[in-house]
Formats: structure tokens, sequence, C-alpha cells
């Protein structure tokens, strides 16, 4: 894979908010930025209200000042173009472009999330304003990219996007018949006459409650709507920039596992990906590293921009835990290893009011240089400008793929039953934990992803991807013909791109690949797990789920041992070709999972590196042949690492000698030179 850096320089900065504040604090801002090391910043992301005042008033004379400032200062410049929070006036004047939320209330001025993606007037409105932003700023020295709106997510559920849902579906479908036949209409009586039968798929309808349904289908449709009208929004304001801008980078920022937008779909109209990365403080590492590589996959596997992280703590979180002594640090460092090629914060400077007024800052509500954040700040700052650029450009290489599929995470969604323990994310991090727990690097591809592009995997694994698209079976049953390895697990292949359940028992569409078949699923509720005995003679639980599997062709490689199904089949392996097809019928605890790994490990010869719990290792490649080991220590205690020969090498921040044995500091870190 060629990838080459997108930027100049390593961009490393922020969202930055002078029109909160008085024009005086702005030269102290750059100064103290200056002094951290900043060299961007994220500007115009909430100003539509300043920029507009009224219907045919553009006031730019603000923005103007704060553009200018930082071109002074030689800052590279994030420009927003503000529409992800509309106008008092327009919400006034036109009651449209305000969202009718899922209990079916149109909703009035405010929140921030507030346009209806099909409502006329925000279509008229917010590509005009991103055309004349660009008009006015496209040739601004150190315009690093266009970020437009900003976290896109509301769903609509008024009567324009119904309007327009229909001829979305009209479109999809072409007759009443083919829509009541992929919606499965026969059930509780849905039949549909006629396209005006159609109603949203909201509370006052056929989803009673967030999750739950009548007809899964008509739901997922809704989302694969929302989905393609959100990305609309996008691409409508991507147009009206080129139209001035021919080249500089525009992105909008995504968050991560986000349920609402197909990121895949979202990701092929950006030219660069941006997120915002906010983990919980209970959150392993190995959920944190899932996700950038799921955005790296979002991307096509091109460098990404960490668009924000906090220097410090959350605000909108139950438990806003401050990171420790150097976290931060190795956080950022954690997402360059998987992939970034910026670093960036919410917040620059924190506010005095409003909701994120207690988000942490690189400046702080101390309004001084003298806290323990912004000397932090100010170390990675130093550390990236020496070295930054030589992080830049880099590609992961990967021996494994993880299949993630936003349709199978809506299914799961809508899925009453077995378990409502059974969660999609959870899933999909189950196993990459499990490989990341052995340094193994992992794609996070889409379902769709063509045989040909698989077979640079050894493994592939897809976990509960339980609505499988056209094509998808042939694709991977070619992959295992030609040598490769692949992992299905409970609810994985069991229906159709309508949701509608596969006949002939699970894994549906995997059922004569995996060379087994699944009869019943049993839902385990957290005090009831169930034991599993492995081919090695060790003992394991299962938990959430235990399927009975019935092998076909397939070897027996765990067995239950507990309950009325003990002695019957609970992983399973099958010989296609010159590869093999894995399937796993129950929720194995870690030493299971360990397990599983080892024999992937085994069997697809997948090389690993041995380290200490809360230590990971990562490598990125370049195209002059250069290669950068991270070594990453996560955690709060001193760990030990036996570095790999192959991975020996020099530090790039002192020039020493780092090979074999050697401590590595709470929240520590190694950037090695090979």
């Amino acid at each position: 894979m060629m990838a080459q850096p997108m930027f100049d320089r390593f961009y490393y900065g922020g969202d930055w908010n002078p029109e909160q504040w008085d024009e005086s604090v702005w030269i102290k801002d750059i100064r103290m930025l200056e002094d951290a090391g900043i060299n961007e910043a994220t500007i115009n992301v909430f100003s539509w209200a300043q920029l507009q005042p009224s219907e045919d008033e553009y006031d730019f004379s603000t923005l103007d000042r704060i553009v200018k400032l930082l071109v002074d200062h030689h800052f590279g410049i994030v420009l927003a173009t503000s529409t992800a929070a509309i106008p008092a006036w327009m919400a006034r004047r036109h009651p449209d472009v305000m969202y009718t939320d899922f209990e079916g209330r149109r909703h009035k001025f405010g929140d921030r999330h507030n346009p209806c993606p099909n409502s006329p007037t925000f279509k008229t409105y917010a590509p005009r304003l991103a055309g004349k932003l660009a008009e006015r700023y496209a040739d601004t020295p150190g315009l690093v990219a266009w970020h437009v709106s900003n976290e896109y997510g509301a769903y609509c559920y008024c009567d324009n996007c119904r309007d327009a849902w229909i001829e979305w579906l009209k479109s999809k479908y072409g007759t009443i018949e083919a829509l009541n036949k992929a919606w499965y209409t026969h059930f509780w009586g849905h039949t549909i006459y006629d396209w005006d039968d159609i109603v949203v798929p909201n509370a006052l309808s056929d989803e009673w409650e967030p999750g739950c349904a009548t007809l899964s289908c008509a739901a997922i449709d809704y989302r694969r709507f929302m989905s393609t009208s959100i990305t609309r929004c996008f691409t409508d304001e991507r147009a009206a920039i080129r139209e001035f801008d021919k080249t500089t980078p525009i992105t909008t920022n995504l968050m991560s596992v986000f349920m609402d937008i197909d990121y895949f779909q979202l990701g092929k109209e950006l030219d660069v990906v941006s997120w915002d990365s906010y983990p919980r403080y209970d959150f392993p590492a190995s959920a944190v590293a899932m996700r950038h590589d799921l955005m790296r996959g979002v991307g096509g596997g091109k460098p990404f921009m960490l668009m924000e992280q906090t220097p410090s703590q959350q605000n909108w979180q139950p438990y806003n835990s401050l990171k420790r002594p150097g976290q931060m640090r190795v956080m950022s460092y954690q997402a360059v290893a998987h992939g970034a090629d910026t670093v960036q914060f919410f917040q620059l400077r924190r506010s005095i009011g409003g909701t994120e007024r207690f988000h942490g800052a690189v400046i702080s509500h101390a309004d001084t240089e003298n806290t323990r954040v912004f000397r932090e700040v100010s170390q990675l700052g130093a550390e990236l400008k020496e070295y930054g650029k030589e992080y830049m450009g880099g590609h992961v290489e990967s021996q494994a793929a993880i299949m993630f599929d936003w349709e199978s995470y809506w299914a799961m969604y809508y899925s009453s039953g077995p378990s409502v323990l059974l969660k999609y994310v959870d899933q999909i991090h189950h196993y990459y934990a499990a490989l990341y727990r052995r340094n193994i690097q992992v794609d996070i591809i889409p379902s769709t992803t063509p045989s040909d592009q698989l077979a640079k995997y050894r493994v592939v694994l897809a976990p509960a991807l339980l609505m499988v698209k056209p094509g998808v079976p042939d694709a991977i049953e070619s992959y295992v013909r030609s040598g490769g390895r692949f992992v299905a697990t409970t609810m994985s292949g069991i229906a159709d791109e309508n949701d509608q359940v596969i006949l002939g028992g699970y894994p549906g569409a995997f059922r004569e690949l995996v060379g087994s078949w699944g009869e019943e699923l049993d839902a385990l509720p957290p005090e009831r797990p169930v034991g599993v005995h492995l081919e090695n003679g060790g003992d394991v639980t299962g938990s959430i789920v235990a399927e009975l599997i019935h092998p076909v062709t397939s070897n027996v490689l765990a067995t239950y041992t507990t309950d009325f199904y003990a002695g019957t089949a609970a992983v399973t392996v099958n010989t296609v070709g010159s590869g093999k097809a894995y399937y796993v019928g129950t929720h194995l605890d870690e030493n299971g999972m360990d397990w599983f790994a080892d024999v992937l490990v085994r069997d697809a010869a997948l090389e690993t590196i041995e380290t200490p719990h809360d230590v990971e290792v990562r490598v990125r490649d370049y195209d002059d042949g250069r290669r950068l080991v991270f070594v990453l220590n996560n955690g709060p205690e001193t760990q030990t690492v036996n570095l790999p020969e192959r991975l020996s090498g020099t530090s790039v921040f002192d020039g020493s000698r780092i090979a074999g044995l050697f401590d590595i500091e709470p929240y520590g870190l190694r950037v090695i030179r090979l």
C-alpha cells in the first residue's frame, strides 16, 4: 500500500473559538499556544450566527481578523463551514430547517445538531455559506483543510424526510410488491397497498421504542436513507467549496463507532478521514486502538487526522476523570502509531460559559502556562516539532482483517433476541482484543471487500456479520479456497440484505463454508455461563450465548461441558481448498479467546510479539523503505519489555540503541528507527 503525507508538516493544535472572547485575549492565546508548540487552529466551527446575522446579510469581519492573526503567526488553519448550528433567525423564519425527533416532536431553536438534512432551507443556505467561505478564504496561506459541519449525527422524522424517503424507496424497489417482499410485510398484517401508506419508523409508528421495530428491514432502510441524506449534506457543501478551491483537502470529523451513519459510505467522500477520540476512563487501550484502526479503514488505509481529543478530561461522560501524568502523550502517540498524521485537541482555550466550560483545554480556567496540562502539551509540542515530520505518511501493514459492517450493526440493534448482552461493537472488540494482546496488527475493512483484496490477509474475521450482502459469501469462499483463514461467529451470516433469515441452519450464508450448522441459540444470563472444553485439554467458560452446533464436514475444536448440550460442539474448523473456515458458537472468556487466537497464530503462521499487559507494539512502514516501531506503555505501572531482534534499532529521540530487555515507565513510550 502506498501512503504519502497529506500535509507539509505535522500539525499540532485543535479547536479555537476566539469569537467567544475579547480580542485582547486572542493575542495572549497566540503567545501561549506558540509557547506550547501549537502550530494549527481549527476555527469557525459554530459561527454561522455571527457570519450570517440575517437572510441576505453576511459579515466576515471578525473571521477576517482571526484568519489574519493566524496567518501572521504562521499557523496552519483548518477552516470549518459552521453549518452544524443554524442561526436563530433561520429557525424562526423557516421552521422546516428544524429536525423532528424520534418522538415526532418538531424542535425549536437550540441544541447543536439541529438541522433537518432534507430541509429545502438547509439545502439552500448551508452550501451557499460554504461557497462564500471558500470564495473568500481559498487562497489563505496555511489553509490546511476545510472542515464541513461538525460531528454529523441528527436523524429527522419530519414530512420532508418522509417524502424524500418514499422517493428513495421508489428508486430502490420500483414497485410496492418488491417493497412488501423485502420488508416481509405479511408479518402482523403490515401489507403496504400504496406509497402513501408508508410512514417513517419512529415512536409514533413501527419503532415503538428505540431498537424495537416491527419490520426490521423498514427501520434499516430508513437508516440507509438517513445515512445517504447526511452524506449528501456533506457532498453539497464540498461541491460549493470546490467551485473556488480545487485542491485543499475537505473533511468532516467522525466519531469512531457512531451507529447512525455508515462511515464506509461517508468516508468515500472525504479527502482525508478525521475523527474525535474520547474514550471513557475505563476503556482498555485495545478499545481505543480498535477505533483508530476502524477510522484508518474508513479512509481506505490512508493516514488520518486525530481531529479532537482532550488534553485532560471530557465533560459529558458520567465520570470525567483526568488523564494521568503522561497519559495524554502516550495516547497521542498511540494514534500516530495506528496511522494519524496530526494530533489535535478540543479545545485550545476553555470557555467560561456554556455546556462545555468544564471540558479540558490546553489553556485552562487558571489562565496560565504554569499548569501540569500545559507543561505536558508543551513537551509533546516540542517532540512533534522536532520529529513529527518523520512520523507522517506511514502505512500500517496488517496480517489480519476484521470486517465491520454498519448494516449488521443496525440489524443487531433491531434484533429482538437472543440476548440484550449481544452487542455488535462489543463482539468486534472481543476478537480484536485477542489479536491486540499478541501485537498482531489489524485492518478493519468493509464486508464488501473483494476477494483479491482479502488475499493479502492471513486471517479474516467476521464477528456477528449478521446481514450478508450479495457477492460477499462468494468473495469469502474464494479467499478461503485460495488459502485464507476465515472466522465466523454466532450471528454471522444468518440473514440476507433485507434482514430475512436464511433457512437451513446458522450461520446461513456461511453454512457450507464452515461445514457446520447451528440448530438453536441458548441465551445465557450473566449468572449462568457454560463450560467449554478445549482440544488441548483446557477448560474455559462461554457466556451471552451458546449455539448448538452440528458438524458436517468440520472438525470439533471445543465442546460444551455443562447443561443439556454437554459434549456437543462449541468451536469447529472446516478445510476448504487450501484454506480453513472456523465457527465459534459462544462468547469465550479471555482465556478461551487467548486459546483461539493461538490456534489462528499457529494455523495462519501469524507473527506475534509478546509484551506485558498494557504494552503494545506497532509498526508504520514508509514508501522510502523506512520503518518506525512504536512501543507504548498504556498503563500506570513500569513494565519490562523484551523486544525481538527484528524490531531493534535506535531511538528517534536520542539515537540510543534499543534492543532486548528494557524497562518502560508508566505511560511511557519508545519510537525506534529500524
